[in-house]
């Protein structure tokens, strides 16, 4: 008997039938990313619905050498929750695991399962009146332990943070089974090495989080939502920089977009409506907030983007007179990769520079491009606040996807040049998932490879946890 068969052959006696999906139909949903570029085998699908279940089918894994791999929505862009290629492992679905077990409006916090989705643990906030700030594209199917492993970022980081910025504890089931519960609502616990930190944002590859433990904020009474359009990114950034002078703190997101990724939404999406007659080259997308209901937000913004006009720094501008309105305008930031996918897709990359490099970092790329990859497409956008970047290469008109990934790596290679020499990472919010491994190996020290590897090779010794995500373990 095999060591798969083994596994399953385990499972059957120790688990009820509920716990686990064998089938090769029932497991396919489960072995491919959501952009369905990668898609390999697993043994098992394992479906727990309490940490003591998570534990116990660890154990049995670690018991018979199977590999685990983590999986909230699986909504990652870098392949980091499905497997990888040539190697025993079971997939440990967190989806059932969806308990609020408690909401603190005093103390701001609240404790949930890793299952939640985002959207619903942002409802519960609102139902005491409160804001979980994190808030991204895949809000309606990701899940908080997956935000919480790769330290998920999104629309607001530019007031409030990554998800690291909101856990204040995590419970987490450690590669051989054990439960580490360290749900500690407190703003402040100097007691040693603060371990929440070593589990966020890694990818799972250190350990299953099962829950954690939120910050909640004050949940804004007003907003105010403007699109302006700009002739280039010199333009936008400028928009960003005076509007932020302005409006400080109340200044929440304020996101990047192109005429080309506007059309991608546009031509793939037909419930989307353009927002202004007129084409324009680039634009951004501001939002104000306020916790004083009676505040006058336009009367700070409008002056501002008036002067901007007149100077012709900004073409158009469409302020956002309800909240459909407002919504129509996220709609179309947050649907600009959906639109990419429905275009046949695109090689994706996650950057980050300092926030004054945006500009010549975009003119780099858009002039360096035709002489790595002639007739390919960009679709630049992101988050203009906090300098990160979504540069993805679409193929050439009229050439498939498939076709164009046999340019992928030379394209990878040209783009994360232009962004180091920038001072800037080549991943700023995706993680490294098995997309980006040899990335990390290239722009990372050896002294911090060494370490991530100690780090690693101390909690998870026989290197079980995830294999194949953001280290490899020879090199």
């Amino acid at each position: 008997m095999d060591q798969v068969t083994e596994f399953r052959s385990a499972l059957v006696k120790a688990l009820p039938s509920s716990a686990y999906l064998l089938e090769d139909d029932a497991r396919q949903a489960y072995e491919s990313d959501w952009r369905g570029i990668v898609k390999n085998p697993s043994a098992a699908i394992l479906l727990p619905g309490s940490t003591a279940d998570v534990s116990a089918m660890v154990s049995l894994c670690a018991a018979h050498g199977i590999a685990v791999v983590p999986q909230g929505g699986n909504t990652g862009l870098a392949a980091g929750a499905v497997p990888v290629a040539h190697l025993p492992q079971a997939v440990l679905s967190l989806r059932r695991m969806q308990a609020i077990r408690s909401i603190d409006p005093v103390n701001n916090t609240m404790e949930i399962e890793a299952g939640v989705v985002l959207q619903t643990a942002q409802e519960e906030a609102a139902r005491v009146d409160r804001l979980l700030p994190l808030s991204l594209a895949a809000e309606g199917s990701c899940q908080i332990g997956g935000t919480i492993a790769t330290n998920a970022g999104g629309i607001h980081v530019l007031s409030y943070g990554s998800m690291r910025n909101l856990v204040l504890g995590l419970e987490v089931v450690l590669p051989d089974g054990r439960i580490w519960n360290g749900l500690r609502s407190l703003r402040k616990d100097n007691t040693g090495i603060d371990l929440k930190h070593v589990f966020i944002g890694s990818e799972g590859i250190l350990g299953i989080i099962t829950a954690a433990a939120l910050r909640m904020l004050p949940r804004p009474k007003k907003a105010l939502t403007v699109l302006a359009a700009c002739d280039s990114a010199h333009a936008a950034l400028r928009v960003f920089l005076e509007a932020q002078q302005a409006c400080g703190s109340d200044l929440t997101s304020c996101e990047y977009l192109t005429q080309i990724g506007l059309d991608l939404v546009l031509d793939h999406l037909p419930a989307s409506r353009p927002p202004f007659d007129e084409r324009y080259p680039a634009y951004v997308l501001m939002e104000m907030s306020s916790l004083d209901a009676t505040a006058d937000l336009s009367a700070r913004l409008e002056p501002l983007l008036m002067r901007l006009h007149e100077g012709g720094t900004v073409l158009d501008v469409a302020v956002a007179q309800s909240e459909s309105q407002r919504m129509a305008l996220w709609q179309l930031r947050e649907s600009l990769s959906e639109g990419e996918r429905a275009a046949g897709g695109a090689v994706k990359h996650d950057v980050a520079v300092p926030v004054a490099a945006i500009p010549q970092t975009i003119a780099d790329i858009e002039h360096g491009l035709p002489k790595v990859a002639p007739g390919a497409r960009l679709n630049i956008f992101g988050h203009l606040g906090d300098g990160n970047l979504h540069v993805n290469v679409m193929p050439p008109a009229r050439v498939a996807f498939a076709d164009f990934l046999a340019q992928a790596r030379q394209v990878t290679a040209f783009i994360e040049e232009i962004v180091v020499g920038a001072g800037g990472t080549f991943s700023a919010e995706h993680g490294i998932g098995q997309l980006r491994v040899e990335s990390l190996k290239n722009h990372r020290a050896p002294l911090e490879l060494e370490l991530m590897r100690a780090i690693k090779g101390a909690i998870d010794p026989r290197w079980m946890m995830n294999p194949g995500k953001v280290l490899n373990r020879s090199n």
